[in-house]
């Protein structure tokens, strides 16, 4: 399976109808990091994990949010 973006994997929690178009930026599941150092430090018997941010196509945790209003302000007829 292709994977199509956030947008399309969320849109049943998000303010999407179905005019909304469906943009991407081609952002994907940013990946996670174990913080293992952080873990034993805590002494927190798991896992702890960061996102990766800087995997985002512009390296921006902005990525997620900005898909959504660009989709909404095109669905609104007000960008062409």
């Amino acid at each position: 399976m292709i994977y199509k973006g956030l947008i399309e994997k969320y849109k049943k929690n998000l303010p999407i109808s179905d005019a909304t178009s469906l943009i991407s930026l081609y952002e994907r599941n940013t990946s996670l990091m174990p913080a293992r150092n952080l873990s034993e430090k805590l002494e927190f018997n798991g896992e702890i994990h960061f996102k990766f941010e800087g995997m985002n196509p512009t390296g921006s945790f902005k990525d997620r949010e900005m898909i959504t209003a660009v989709s909404k302000i095109v669905e609104s007829g007000s960008l062409r």
